[in-house]
């Protein structure tokens, strides 16, 4: 008997839209810099490491970016964690993470990337599409969002009642360098986030409606900090039972408490399982898609 689990009818329901996309830093396994080699930074060690020159940080700093990241911004300001991001992410020089190529394909209508990069968006760079993205300490509201239509060539921003509801939405908390940058990156930042998030002004209210009793996968992401928890426990309110299912190979007894108690089903594999299982189920897909490069500026 394999090993494998069976993951087919987590790409059929990714397919017809019944099972929404949570990327973590796991879904942009193999994006590489076409030159060197590097791989994207993504999760928080590979996170710090690039913000402070390859070099590790104090040990208490390198348990968690975003408390790299205010460090960062006591010392040099809010701007330098801001410009750090924008320039690793902003750049043509990354290659396709596979996930996100076979998303590409698919194109689901709802998906959510906790990630800061911009492959999500190039993968919807020829087609309409609203885009929503955090936004922390500001002032003059309490809403921690902005929201963009794609139109095919350029993004513009709207409001929550201008949304074209029949459009596909990516949903990217933690910001992303375009179609202007925008990031949740230092603990202050997160605290500002997560505060509004739990109050209910941190997603638009068409968002509200159309997540009700939808289901998710969870896709490189491990559960192992408080920050991710705590996002992750606020987006998928409303929820389906069960609420989905995540793929954590080895997950720890912590992610498994976790999970256990927010309703979703952990499946001991890793991400790459769920692109073998695409690979062997056949399914009728749109208009072939072709992105060259991870770069997306949306301008």
């Amino acid at each position: 008997m394999s090993d494998i689990p069976d993951l087919s009818f987590l790409v059929r329901g990714i397919r017809e839209n019944t099972i929404v996309p949570y990327l973590g830093p796991g879904a942009l396994a193999d994006a590489r810099d076409k030159t060197t080699g590097e791989a994207i930074p993504a999760d928080s060690e590979a996170l710090i490491l690039a913000m402070n020159d390859g070099k590790p940080m104090h040990p208490k700093l390198m348990y968690e970016f975003p408390r790299a990241a205010m460090d960062r911004e006591l010392k040099r300001g809010r701007n330098a964690v801001n410009r750090f991001l924008s320039e690793l992410y902003d750049r043509d020089s990354w290659s396709r993470a596979p996930l996100h190529d076979w998303l590409a394909t698919v194109r689901p209508k709802y998906v959510i990337d906790i990630n800061r990069d911009t492959q999500l968006q190039a993968s919807y760079a020829d087609v309409p599409h609203t885009l929503i993205r955090g936004t922390a300490r500001i002032g003059g509201t309490h809403n921690r969002f902005v929201i963009h239509a794609y139109d095919g060539t350029s993004y513009h921003e709207v409001e929550d009642q201008s949304v074209n509801p029949d459009l596909p939405v990516l949903f990217k908390p933690m910001g992303s360098p375009a179609p202007d940058p925008t990031f949740i990156a230092s603990d202050a930042d997160y605290v500002d986030y997560i505060t509004e998030l739990m109050g209910g002004f941190a997603i638009p209210p068409f968002l509200k409606k159309k997540r009700q009793g939808k289901q998710y996968l969870l896709i490189g992401l491990r559960l192992t900090r408080d920050t991710e928890r705590m996002v992750l426990s606020d987006i998928v309110y409303g929820a389906g039972a069960p609420v989905g299912w995540a793929l954590i190979a080895d997950a720890t007894a912590k992610e498994k408490r976790f999970c256990a108690r927010l309703g979703i089903e952990i499946i001991d594999a890793a991400a790459a399982a769920l692109l073998t299982a695409a690979s062997n189920v056949t399914a009728p897909a749109p208009s072939p898609t072709v992105v060259s490069s991870t770069h997306f500026r949306g301008l």
